[in-house]
């Protein structure tokens, strides 16, 4: 039976992080429950029970959501240069990846460090200048009913010069980030300008969330027409409106927090959205308030309620993730592929890439349709795999997540409805 007063400590620890009051949750909540650090956890490997695997030694070409044809070659950039001083890590006893972070203004707290707000590893010493571009990179501020958010669109020169010129890629930024680390981090602005689609980064307000992350975790934010998931898709459909774009041709992924919120949107709008990528975050409904956002960040959070419908879904996720549990990566698949009957065709591919192993594996029904292309970086943290060192939360060994991001998406593109 649950303890009432634990009980109670923890809605009024909820109440405090709604109020942006972060130190006194932390300290109610280490005084009641005393949770051990994000160390502690260990990645859970995948066994998906009762699917045909298909299982390959060597690298293959990237998966596309049509039947397979012929396939284009892995995009995969040589890695961005480092900083040239060493990150350390003082709070690890094991090796971990190489990242870069912003300067932070004190140590994380407990509850920051459990819910994603940073991440405990060093600090870089240096970085790079702001990134400039050579198309547009526009300012503005949406609103509606639900609120309004300011955010980032950048607009590439040759806007409208080439085939896919009016794609739209909606890009969700983690905890602690803005628009201009994330788009320096990522490298997504290089790829637009050298492809030619627009990307646009909604930008969380510090007065909806303290430490500036998406609400994936709280209910009234995880519903079609509500909250945070309405903005962002007002946002997106402004952004269509006025720049032409095809209907088909819209995507949305995130890192961490605005991992689990494009995970989210591509479940609440899978007739909006034509494919959803997620680096590092959580299934949909895997929490509903602070405890439980605790619970499935360390431990892997179960899903909510099944998918009426399932977009294609693009997955990466380092499998020594501490901050989010890889264990996650494990339920989004499932979630994800539960749509399809009977179960899915499964195939790993095995590589190397830019320092880091990977394992990348298909998921396709029988017809050949592609329903979820995960990518496992093993030895990876919490960071974006393949980044820049200009951003935080990067890690520049690995696949490159924004180019397999891009080439996913435009492989995706539907049709536009009339």
């Amino acid at each position: 039976m649950q303890n009432p007063a634990r009980l109670d400590a923890m809605l009024d620890a909820t109440r405090l992080t709604r109020e942006g009051r972060l130190a006194e949750a932390t300290a109610l909540i280490q005084q009641t429950l005393g949770f051990p650090t994000v160390d502690d956890v260990e990645p859970l490997p995948v066994t998906l029970r009762g699917v045909p695997t298909a299982r390959s030694s060597a690298p293959t070409e990237p998966a596309t959501c049509t039947a397979p044809a012929a396939l284009e070659a892995p995009s995969l950039r040589p890695a961005a240069q480092a900083c040239s001083e060493p990150v350390t890590d003082p709070h690890a006893a094991r090796p971990r990846a190489r990242v870069n972070l912003r300067p932070w203004p004190g140590p994380p707290s407990p509850l920051a460090r459990s819910l994603g707000f940073t991440i405990p590893l060093g600090r870089s010493n240096c970085r790079l200048a702001p990134k400039s571009w050579p198309g547009t990179w526009i300012d503005a501020t949406y609103a509606d009913a639900h609120g309004s958010r300011a955010y980032r669109l950048y607009v590439p020169s040759n806007h409208r010069s080439r085939e896919h010129a009016s794609s739209l890629v909606v890009m969700l930024h983690g905890c602690t980030q803005d628009p201009d680390d994330f788009a320096a981090g990522t490298g997504m602005n290089d790829l637009a300008e050298s492809q030619g689609f627009l990307v646009v980064y909604p930008e969380q307000d510090a007065s909806a969330n303290h430490s500036k992350c998406w609400n994936w975790f709280l209910e009234t934010d995880q519903q079609r027409d509500r909250g945070e998931p309405a903005l962002i898709a007002g946002i997106a459909r402004r952004v269509m409106v006025e720049y032409g774009v095809d209907s088909g041709r819209l995507f949305v992924a995130g890192l961490s927090a605005g991992g689990a919120m494009a995970a989210i949107l591509g479940a609440a709008y899978p007739d909006l959205f034509a494919a959803v990528g997620v680096h590092s975050g959580l299934a949909p409904g895997s929490a509903h308030d602070l405890p439980s956002a605790f619970q499935a960040m360390r431990q892997g959070g179960r899903p909510g309620r099944p998918l009426a419908h399932s977009i294609p879904l693009i997955l990466f996720h380092g499998d020594r993730d501490t901050t989010v549990s890889p264990r996650n990566a494990d339920h989004l698949v499932r979630h994800w592929i539960a749509t399809a009957s009977p179960e899915p065709l499964v195939t790993l591919a095995r590589g190397e890439a830019n320092g880091k192993p990977y394992t990348r594996t298909t998921y396709r029904d029988l017809v050949g349709q592609l329903l979820v292309e995960r990518w496992t970086i093993h030895g990876a943290g919490h960071a974006w795999s393949g980044g820049h060192p200009g951003g935080s939360f990067t890690d520049p060994a690995g696949p490159d997540a924004s180019a397999e991001f891009a080439r996913f998406f435009h492989s995706c593109a539907r049709s536009p409805r009339r």
